[in-house]
């Protein structure tokens, strides 16, 4: 985590105390950052490390923050599903509002929306019509945050890579081109255009996660 550790250190600059009492009682947040290299987040283990040091940033490591982030079965090895990795709920935002109380709410009727899906800083993080537009989320998952099946990439290779292949992404704002329901899915509405950073960011992302308490 090279890059991630040298953008952690520059958000813990100018924290305030307001800020870190925010967060007592976070156990969700969108990363106000990427770690800066596309999708390549040093696998599972890189992903949850940065979700960690961003929530050490504000106060709030005192818990075991894990990526929602879902990964594809290669060569027999079995993939990992984004929703066994956070827990059993319930989870909240840095103002305290709980977004959802269990799995099957969150998979179901939750309460993820631009006014809600906060950053560890308890910041709105730009949707569309914002500029720039930063509403694709990688979660690399089905609907129901299970992992995809092996073949077609929508993991960007497990998240190794930042140059070929592809990643499933969310809305946050629930918002997108078409009023489906692809548009309004928090975690599965469309492939990315590639694993770059400037392929995330052409297709209206940064390289942004969803990062969950998962004690």
């Amino acid at each position: 985590m090279r890059c991630a550790i040298v953008t952690v250190a520059a958000l813990s600059v100018g924290l305030g105390a307001g800020v870190q009492a925010q967060e007592s009682e976070m156990s969700f947040f969108i990363t106000s950052v990427g770690p800066g290299n596309g999708a390549d987040l040093d696998g599972l283990e890189g992903a949850d490390a940065y979700c960690q040091q961003l929530a050490d940033a504000v106060g709030a490591g005192g818990r075991s923050w894990h990526a929602y982030l879902s990964t594809q079965e290669v060569q027999g090895e079995p993939g990992e599903d984004a929703r066994e990795r956070i827990g059993q709920g319930p989870w909240r935002n840095a103002d305290g509002v709980v977004i959802a109380t269990d799995l099957e709410t969150l998979h179901g009727d939750n309460d993820i929306d631009k006014s809600t899906a906060l950053n560890e800083r308890g910041e709105q993080v730009n949707g569309r019509g914002d500029s720039p537009n930063r509403h694709d989320i990688l979660t690399g998952s089905q609907p129901d945050g299970t992992a995809f099946p092996p073949g077609e990439d929508r993991t960007c290779q497990n998240w190794t890579s930042s140059g070929e292949g592809s990643a499933m992404v969310g809305h946050h704002d629930r918002m997108g081109l078409r009023d489906d329901e692809a548009s309004r899915s928090w975690n599965s509405s469309h492939p990315s255009r590639g694993c770059s950073q400037e392929a995330l960011i052409g297709t209206g992302g940064d390289g942004l996660i969803y990062c969950f308490a998962a004690d």
